[in-house]
């Protein structure tokens, strides 16, 4: 029995039931393709299913403010995936009349579509013979073939994909691409996978010479650098609170926060207090303030830690810039960072 006959049907046997498996409506598989980028299946699920609710429709989605569809992402991360989508969503409603691109090479063209994901919707939803390569396939081809050029190199890239391409059962690419990237999710797991069940087990390279905790290899990772943030919860006697939108082309563009400053390191209160309103277009006139949390919370991104706290301000005039009611705080998109921090807060102590 060949590679992807054993992978069919071992999928046959074993796949989870998922709402966009259920589906060939290439805008689904597109939202789930593009929501499970960089997240586990239970964690995107119900962000599909709401994204699925609010905007049933490509035009839904195009026609949505840009302010909705960051605040249906709140909390997924790397919120890029989000800004492409709507406007993706936003060239297939205006440019070509609502009807989705339908080869490989047109998804492609996409905002926010690199190879993979345009080769997944390409077999899933239109049956083209193009193979998937994700951090699963990649884990299942080494493993099994003894591949050990890093994953995340140039040659190992070309390496894998061309491997990839030459094992698709071409008759039926939709469900090998789901089938072998669930066996990896399931089957063939980064961590102690259960080899003795594994129906590829006879012929696994990586289980006959005791190379699986070792495959795949992966290049080591950029340097994670550290950052200091000091958030200005700025909150004045008639319960406005200052909020900004932030600008530029980081992570969080277009997201929400309290006034930021940077600092070189952790702040004490004498220190905060020399910096504290040199970045904010409105200057209180009188206020006490204090420090939320002694020790900084930190937050971790796939390149940079943030090492944050809180300074409460308790404004004794009222604000004039950049403000809005505190009890409409909940509507606007932000960084789970700052989302947390909203939860966690009591404002009515103000």
């Amino acid at each position: 029995m060949n590679f992807h006959t054993q992978l069919i049907n071992w999928y046959s046997d074993n796949k989870r039931s998922l709402p966009w498996r259920d589906t060939d409506n290439p805008y689904f598989i597109w939202l789930s393709e593009i929501i499970l980028q960089q997240t586990q299946v239970k964690q995107g699920l119900p962000y599909y299913e709401a994204f699925v609710k609010h905007f049933p429709t490509v035009f839904d989605l195009a026609n949505a403010s840009e302010e909705h569809v960051l605040k249906l992402w709140q909390g997924l991360g790397y919120y890029s995936r989000a800004r492409n989508l709507h406007a993706s969503a936003k060239y297939i409603a205006k440019e070509l009349n609502g009807v989705f691109p339908s080869t490989y090479e047109d998804i492609k063209k996409l905002k926010g579509v690199g190879d993979y994901t345009a080769s997944a919707i390409a077999s899933i939803a239109f049956k083209e013979p193009k193979a998937v390569v994700d951090g699963n396939v990649y884990r299942v081809l080494s493993r099994y073939f003894g591949i050990k050029t890093a994953i995340n190199s140039t040659s190992g890239i070309k390496e894998f994909k061309a491997l990839a391409q030459e094992l698709i059962a071409k008759e039926q690419p939709h469900i090998y691409n789901q089938a072998i990237m669930e066996f990896g999710a399931l089957q063939c797991t980064p961590k102690t996978p259960n080899c003795e069940l594994c129906p590829l087990k006879n012929g696994c390279v990586a289980l006959k010479e005791n190379l699986i905790n070792e495959l795949p290899v992966k290049l080591k990772k950029t340097k994670v650098t550290k950052k200091y943030f000091n958030y200005m919860v700025c909150v004045d006697d008639k319960q406005n609170i200052l909020f900004e939108k932030r600008q530029g082309k980081g992570i969080w563009q277009n997201l929400y926060q309290f006034p930021l400053i940077e600092s070189e390191k952790s702040l004490t209160a004498e220190e905060f207090d020399k910096l504290r309103f040199d970045s904010l277009l409105t200057k209180p006139i009188g206020y006490d303030y204090a420090l939320y949390n002694e020790s900084d919370k930190v937050h971790k991104l796939s390149h940079q830690h943030l090492y944050t706290k809180f300074w409460i301000i308790e404004v004794k005039d009222t604000l004039t810039d950049c403000y809005i009611p505190l009890q409409d705080i909940h509507k606007y998109p932000v960084p789970v960072l700052i989302g947390d921090f909203i939860e966690e807060f009591n404002f009515e102590a103000l």
